[in-house]
């Protein structure tokens, strides 16, 4: 136990025959459960996973009294790491546990920085923790420019689809959610494959659920990432682009009312518009044929359209501003920038509606 919270955690493992067995020995020992999933790999990466159970599980007994310290899982199919965290997450809802953490098996991530992730939820600030590799220049330096540009890409698009605007990093998979997060948020319904954790972003702004970050640095090997991000941008931004319709629709119209939905609608339309004209305009100039008045309403209509934006994001940073904690410090630095005070909810929030009000997640398919 940590803290008095009987805590979990959720490993999924693809193809990490090399790198899983030490993954499981190194999770601190006061982790009461551990779920490793074996992801259909084409490798032993199972049979590694069962040995390396077998000793952790006769080497320390669980806190908590479960029989099994680490469960190992092995996947019929190839569910996606997305799949895997959510059934990890059932696991942990039927065990009982108060917190739920997540680890990938590729040793990317250091277990000594759990109880930095673990604190915030046990003090009351968070409802769900993120790692963030990229706030400090020493903690990205095993990144290649690559990643960090693509990550960098993600990131802004994130934070438009989520409304966690001060939130970086957002493909980072390292985290710790509350039990009461899980029992509030319909996890089962999240995409499986890549942008699962920008997919539980979204979904967890829209249940007005807290959100901290706890700085660490990367940590890479010989791996080679199998994420081509020629193709993964384009293809989460689709994602994102649905996810970030179905928040405004959930948060400004279903749950609440807010006029800066009405900022974004005639905004981008009006974007759309002015580049249409712009370009009829510009076509019309060079043929010698465009007047003054056509030019000013091209340009009116491009500004006016992108005030309205500027407006409907100012709006939308105010209105999740109180959602977002920041814990930024490097270990032994102390315990962050933020008062380790609970922070207050939305009068708004989903969790106080009525349970009739239950988000439509059948058009995100």
């Amino acid at each position: 136990m940590y803290r008095g919270q009987r805590v979990g955690i959720v490993v999924p493992a693809y193809n990490e025959s090399q790198l899983i067995g030490a993954v499981i020995e190194t999770i601190p020992d006061f982790i009461d459960r551990i779920y490793v999933f074996n992801d259909r790999s084409t490798d032993h990466t199972w049979d590694v996973i069962q040995a390396s159970a077998a000793t952790a599980n006769a080497a320390i007994a669980s806190e908590a009294g479960y029989d099994e310290r680490v469960v190992p899982m092995n996947n019929p199919r190839n569910v996606g790491v997305g799949g895997c965290v959510k059934q990890g997450y059932a696991l942990a809802l039927a065990d009982g546990l108060d917190i739920v953490a997540r680890m990938d098996g590729d040793g990317q991530m250091d277990p000594t920085q759990l109880p930095r992730m673990l604190d915030p939820i046990v003090d009351d600030v968070a409802d769900f923790v993120k790692g963030n590799r990229l706030w400090y220049k020493e903690y990205r330096e095993g990144m290649s420019r690559w990643r960090v540009f693509g990550n960098s890409i993600l990131t802004g698009l994130t934070k438009v689809a989520s409304g966690y605007w001060k939130m970086v990093d957002p493909q980072n998979g390292y985290s710790a959610i509350s039990i009461e997060a899980l029992k509030t948020i319909p996890f089962e319904e999240l995409y499986e494959g890549y942008g699962f954790e920008n997919d539980l972003l979204v979904m967890l702004n829209v249940y007005d659920q807290r959100l901290a970050e706890v700085a660490h640095p990367s940590i890479y090997g010989d791996e080679v990432s199998d994420i081509h991000y020629s193709t993964f941008v384009p293809h989460l931004s689709y994602i994102l682009l649905r996810t970030f319709l179905w928040r405004l629709k959930m948060k400004f119209f279903v749950y609440d009312f807010h006029p800066a939905v009405f900022g974004y609608i005639f905004g981008l339309f009006g974007l759309l518009v002015g580049v249409v004209a712009a370009v009829l305009t510009i076509r019309d100039v060079l043929a010698g044929v465009a007047m003054m008045a056509d030019v000013m309403l091209t340009i009116t209509m491009f500004w006016l359209s992108a005030l309205l934006l500027i407006l409907a994001v100012s709006a939308d940073v105010e209105r999740n501003a109180h959602l977002v904690v920041l814990v930024h410090h490097k270990p032994g630095e102390g315990r962050g920038d933020h008062a380790m005070e609970p922070v207050p909810r939305s009068v708004s929030s989903p969790t106080d509606s009525s349970p009739t009000l239950e988000p439509n997640r059948r058009d995100m398919q």
